[in-house]
């Protein structure tokens, strides 16, 4: 039983190591560049008021990413409140931002959440027995440590996100980027992924010169 339950500990801290968000696609207009087109973004959550901490820690991590690349970047939810842009569309959000001085606006939305329940197996530690059955006590040893682990559900929970980056003056769609997250421990935690996962993908497409 002692072992039963380290293993399962193992595969658990496993699991958590393993908690991760990944860029699934990504488009930039041509020639955009964040660094030296724009200074002032905008940061808006467009997600449900019952996922509030969720819109907090993606818009409140994302302004900080910003913030350490120079930019002037602020939280929505910080600045004009939790319903300021509950029935309003994306243009109109953007035509807002632009006579609020802001040059552009980064707005992320939580395309779906989706659970998943797995299926572990259980596995046998298999030490070969040769000589030993000829001893009693080897036999016992060896046959004792063959332990089977039973199989065991896990329960995950995938977020799908998107970032738009839009262009206040004009109106245009400068970028555009997907991610998964797969079973983030806590809404802080994934806040913190993705906002490293959006930023590093930039640097990538040249949207923010690398440092």
């Amino acid at each position: 039983m002692k072992k039963i339950i380290i293993t399962a500990l193992v595969l658990l801290f496993g699991l958590a190591a393993c908690t991760s968000t990944q860029v699934t696609s990504s488009w930039k207009a041509n020639n955009a560049n964040l660094s030296t087109s724009y200074n002032k973004i905008m940061v808006l959550g467009i997600i449900k008021q019952k996922d509030r901490t969720l819109r907090e820690e993606l818009e409140n991590q994302l302004v900080s990413e910003l913030k350490e690349k120079g930019f002037d970047a602020h939280s929505a939810l910080q600045e004009y409140g939790p319903k300021a842009f509950d029935r309003l569309s994306e243009e109109a959000i953007a035509e807002k931002m632009k006579n609020d001085g802001y040059d552009a606006v980064l707005t992320t939305v939580l395309l779906d959440k989706s659970k998943e329940r797995n299926y572990t197996p259980g596995q046998v530690n298999y030490q070969p027995v040769g000589v030993y059955y000829n001893r009693f006590g080897r036999y016992y040893t060896t046959v004792y440590d063959r332990v089977y682990t039973p199989g065991y559900y896990t329960n995950s929970t995938n977020f799908f996100l998107e970032s738009n980056l839009y262009d206040t003056r004009s109106g245009d769609l400068v970028y555009s980027v997907q991610t998964k997250s797969f079973d983030p421990t806590s809404p802080a935690v994934l806040g913190d992924e993705y906002a490293k996962a959006i930023i590093n993908d930039m640097k990538k497409n040249g949207l923010i010169a690398k440092k």
